[in-house]
């Protein structure tokens, strides 16, 4: 930025800022103001009063002051409409009322006085009767005024408000008022290489100049929630030290037709003049989405605020030195045209962090709360397999939490544990269940452990428990042991038996079916018909059958390619999953009797500890794979 330029712009805020303080106090002054002049004037007969005859020592009842007058203790007498202020002649002051139809002479030639004996002058009221008159003129007067004030200042606040509404919302983020850096970012390496090249083009654009690079015009932040979209964005800001502005996809749109497209012309109209800047859009999704899909026709004013972005990016007029960084977790959605080159030049994928990138996220979320030193972070990190970064914040939270909630002085790996498990399947419940319901899910649960344990390609249990969580009576924890990209229909097949583990011990040992198995059946039926229609892994053949589907503007599911089979086709389909959930099941009843002895004692250590880790399961069942 042309110093020059930094200097008058701090001026102008300088001034800007003086200006409206100044207009702030003289808006008070003249409430003050206007406040003490209606109650001076509410006051100023009374204060008149005060002034002109003093101020009484107390009141009497007019008999006794009669009586006074009577016996000859009053000096003087001030009759003030039907006020009385008596002289005595010890020299206080005292008052008394009296009829306001009746004269002070007829009141005392009644009392047997004569009012020639009696000293007494009537006071002049021209005042305060003038004071009252005025009052009555101006209070009113006032009252409207100030009424009509508020209503011509509402009327031109809400004139100005009309008129602001295409002025763009965004949040300007100055040098050294976002404290989030890169160093506060762990978890997606990747993409903070992306980004910090992005921050170095801003800081030094000559060294790339020279070679005949041009700054990227945007990136796009694809990825799940809760991987760290906006983290990273707010980490640029904190980075750059340029102006960066921040603004939501919902944020441009409003009900009046044209408004979003304003707003994004102002927006990059003030990104252009604090130029080396960089905008920021989160949530893109919900102005980005592709065109002429839905009912709503070509003016739509969603529609027209894409377009107004569009030509803003790469349109007739250069825009240099203006980055734009957007985020969704709906890529899928946004249209061609904002994605080409010359728009959005990077597209930086942000998926969930593997094991070092949850260690690292683990350490950075630690700071600030006391830990004991028994933690391993690495233990912790492969127990989170699959958790993104907000889990695990989540997660470290929940777990100072219930340390707290234990009076607990640190946080050690059991409170973890918990979180862990809460932010997996939700909250512990104690249900009061009868001694046949917790019997049939321990041996339920159990089931799913003992199957899982003789199948050589699924994970070591983790835990077991017959504690309600969520919607469920119990779980069994079968975390991956590691980061996986593909899955094999070996591994696949064994996960359908494992899930089926427990309606083969129901079976076995109750002769009975419940309805407890109806979501591990769900998960089941789910994953074979995967195999089937999606992965290929059947006889059937490597073939997609499945319908090819994508989301409407309404939100919906909308299949705009129905799947190609015909009803014979469809008939081998189902064929092929119920072959695959039978051949599955058999497995799981072969495993459950066979382990029937084990089976028992590990349903024994459920119904005493409700709770197994691992460690406890293995010391029943042994070391899985052969002490692996």
């Amino acid at each position: 930025m042309d110093p020059l330029h930094a200097i008058r712009k701090s001026k102008f805020k300088k001034d800007t800022n003086n200006k409206k303080k100044f207009e702030f106090k003289l808006r008070i002054n003249l409430w003050k103001a206007l406040v003490a002049f209606f109650l001076i004037l509410f006051f100023l007969p009374f204060i008149l009063s005060v002034a002109q005859f003093g101020k009484t020592e107390g009141n009497v009842e007019t008999s006794q002051a009669l009586s006074d007058i009577k016996d000859g203790k009053v000096k003087e007498i001030v009759v003030q409409n039907d006020k009385l202020i008596l002289t005595y002649e010890d020299g206080s002051i005292k008052s008394a009322t009296k009829e306001s139809t009746e004269s002070f002479a007829e009141l005392i030639e009644k009392f047997e006085v004569n009012p020639i004996d009696v000293k007494y002058t009537v006071a002049d009221q021209s005042l305060t009767k003038a004071v009252g008159e005025v009052l009555s003129i101006v209070l009113p007067l006032g009252l409207m005024a100030v009424f009509f004030f508020f209503i011509i200042r509402a009327q031109t606040k809400g004139a100005q408000d009309i008129f602001s509404f295409g002025r763009s919302r965004a949040r300007l983020f100055a040098k050294g008022k976002q404290s989030v850096t890169f160093k506060d970012v762990a978890g997606v390496e990747d993409a903070k290489k992306e980004l910090e090249e992005i921050v170095d083009f801003l800081k030094n654009p000559a060294k790339y100049r020279k070679i005949g690079a041009r700054t990227p015009k945007g990136v796009i932040l694809f990825g799940p929630a809760g991987v760290g979209k906006t983290l990273l964005a707010r980490a640029v800001a904190g980075e750059s030290g340029v102006p960066f502005f921040s603004m939501a996809g919902s944020e441009f749109m409003e009900m009046l037709v044209g408004v979003g497209a304003s707003r994004v012309r102002d927006l990059f109209a003030t990104a252009k003049t604090s130029a080396p800047s960089i905008i920021f859009i989160d949530e893109i999704d919900a102005i980005g989405r592709q065109r002429g899909r839905g009912f709503v026709g070509g003016h739509d004013e969603r529609e027209q605020t894409l377009n107004q972005i569009l030509v803003e990016m790469d349109g007739f007029t250069p825009n240099d030195n203006v980055v734009v960084v957007a985020a969704t977790n709906r890529g899928d959605l946004l249209d061609p045209a904002l994605l080409r080159p010359g728009r959005f030049d990077r597209r930086v994928l942000l998926d969930m962090p593997d094991k070092e990138g949850r260690e690292a996220i683990l350490k950075i979320h630690a700071r600030g709360k006391k830990l004991a030193k028994d933690i391993n972070w690495g233990r912790v990190a492969d127990r989170t397999v699959g958790f993104s970064g907000a889990d695990l914040e989540n997660m470290l939270n929940e777990a100072a939490i219930y340390a707290a909630r234990q009076d607990k002085k640190e946080m050690n790996m059991s409170d973890i544990e918990e979180a862990a498990t809460k932010v997996k399947l939700g909250p512990a419940k104690r249900k009061l269940q009868s001694e046949e319901d917790k019997k049939i899910t321990a041996y339920h649960e159990a089931g799913h452990a003992i199957v899982t344990h003789n199948l050589p390609k699924m994970d070591p249990v983790h835990r077991i428990s017959i504690v309600a969580r969520g919607m469920s009576l119990g779980h069994t924890l079968i975390p991956p042991a590691a980061d996986r990209t593909h899955e094999t229909k070996t591994r696949i097949l064994q996960q359908i038996t494992a899930m089926l583990g427990g309606r083969a011990a129901e079976k076995l040992v109750f002769d009975e079916m419940t309805s407890g198995a109806s979501n591990d059946i769900e998960q089941a039926t789910r994953l074979a018909r995967a195999m089937v229609v999606d992965f290929g892994m059947s006889d059937l053949g490597p073939v997609n059958l499945g319908p090819q589907y994508d989301i409407d503007e309404m939100g919906k599911a909308q299949w705009y390619e129905p799947a190609q089979v015909s009803q014979a086709m469809q008939e081998k389909i189902d064929k092929e999953i119920g072959k695959i959930i039978d051949v599955a099941y058999k497995e799981a009843v072969e495993i459950v009797k066979g382990q029937r002895k084990i089976l028992d004692k590990v349903v024994d250590g459920l119904l005493v500890k409700e709770t197994l880790d691992r460690d406890d399961f293995e010391k029943i069942v042994g070391k899985k794979n052969g002490g692996k």
